[in-house]
């Protein structure tokens, strides 16, 4: 495909994702439909439509509309390309600028815009990061780097670095996560790579990684995670020597994967229905990583941010607060009760925290910490409360 007929084909991706269909889902029946389109080709229409969508406010005022073809012509104007060498009518190319779309377009004219924020949400985003709002606006602009957790039950991080480099896939190390590696060149080879294979590496965000290295495990305990998921905190706990690891989550086909992933991992995890939790426990430490708005991660998930509302907000801070209640239960005497977000808003971090003790007095925080979004991971927030 030449770039123009690769923008034609982002411009009709994000159409169909403005109504209403799952990017995800636009993007698998685009690439069943266009036989035609090699791997390079379906990895540059994907980055059209993520950057687009992680920019959408700001591409939208230079391109003067919301369409695909105003999003991209924002994104050209944004690059310095001119559009005309793209909407040129040829087979398979955008169609001609109208005289309007010549004429149209502009700056961004405040903070929502320049930073690709709804209105509504801006202000909240902006004094729960308060100096780093911006820098953490920013970094959500831009494609999130790949990070690998080097898994300590099968390897060491340099042991895992040497093996990925056999598969021509360059890293380095995160200065502060002692299990994180970045890929800064093949990151499409690693799900085929060696390393991959033999559960030496796992996909996971530095500052999920932080999450579980800041947890005060130690050999022989039992550990629950409450909202597994697919299992990757799974996994990172199960990673440490001497923890029994169990897991849970409220739609156990969510963990569907992971006894194919712990087994390649070399760890072992025992799967428990949400039903199950209280006659298995109670456990010395119980994490709660709360569905949440995703806001730390925007990055990976752009669509994310623009489905969200002040409604959906307030109906996410209920959900995390009744987990906590419910998962507060199954801690034992002196254990240890982890929250865990990739949000960076304070109403689904240190607030909920509060209120939480509010209602339960014998508990307290003995440890917190937000990670921003930047080069070194996703925005993330944890708390420890024991009682």
């Amino acid at each position: 495909m030449i770039p123009a007929a690769r923008i034609q084909a982002a411009i009709e991706l994000l159409d169909e994702i403005a109504a209403g269909k799952p990017v995800e889902q636009a993007l698998t029946g685009w690439a069943r439909r266009s036989r035609f389109a090699g791997s390079g080709d379906r990895a540059v229409v994907r980055d059209h439509v993520f950057e687009a969508l992680r920019r959408k406010r700001s591409f939208a005022a230079l391109g003067g509309a919301e369409t695909g073809r105003g999003l991209m012509l924002g994104a050209l104007r944004h690059s310095g390309t001119d559009p005309e060498t793209v909407f040129t009518g040829a087979r398979h190319c955008p169609e001609p600028l109208s005289d309007a779309e010549r004429a149209g377009g502009r700056a961004p004219v405040n903070a929502a815009e320049r930073f690709d924020m709804p209105d509504w949400l801006w202000p909240a985003f902006s004094a729960s990061l308060g100096a780093q709002a911006e820098e953490g606006a920013i970094a959500s602009q831009h494609r999130a780097p790949v990070w690998l957790r080097a898994n300590l039950a099968r390897t060491t991080r340099e042991g895992a670095v040497r093996v990925l480099s056999e598969d021509d896939i360059k890293c380095d190390l995160h200065p502060s996560v002692d299990t994180a590696i970045r890929v800064i060149e093949g990151e499409r080879k690693v799900a085929a790579s060696r390393a991959y294979r033999e559960g030496l590496v796992e996909l996971q965000d530095a500052s999920s990684q932080a999450v579980i290295s800041a947890l005060p495990l130690r050999s022989g305990m039992r550990v629950l995670d409450y909202c597994a998921g697919g299992g990757g905190k799974s996994l990172a706990l199960a990673a440490t020597k001497g923890v029994q690891v169990c897991a849970s989550d409220i739609d156990p086909r969510r963990m569907r994967d992971l006894p194919e992933r712990a087994a390649r991992a070399g760890v072992s995890i025992k799967l428990l229905d949400p039903g199950a939790l209280a006659q298995a426990g109670p456990f010395d430490l119980v994490l709660v990583d709360a569905p949440c708005s995703g806001s730390g991660a925007w990055r990976r998930s752009p669509a994310g941010k623009w489905a969200l509302t002040q409604e959906r907000l307030d109906a996410l801070t209920g959900i995390q607060a009744e987990i906590l209640d419910r998962a507060s239960r199954l801690v034992s005497a002196g254990g240890v009760l982890a929250y865990a977000t990739c949000s960076v808003l304070s109403a689904e971090n240190a607030r909920q925290v509060q209120e939480f003790i509010a209602r339960h007095s014998a508990w307290r925080c003995v440890f917190d910490r937000v990670w921003p979004v930047n080069d070194l991971g996703d925005g993330f927030f944890t708390a420890h409360l024991t009682r």
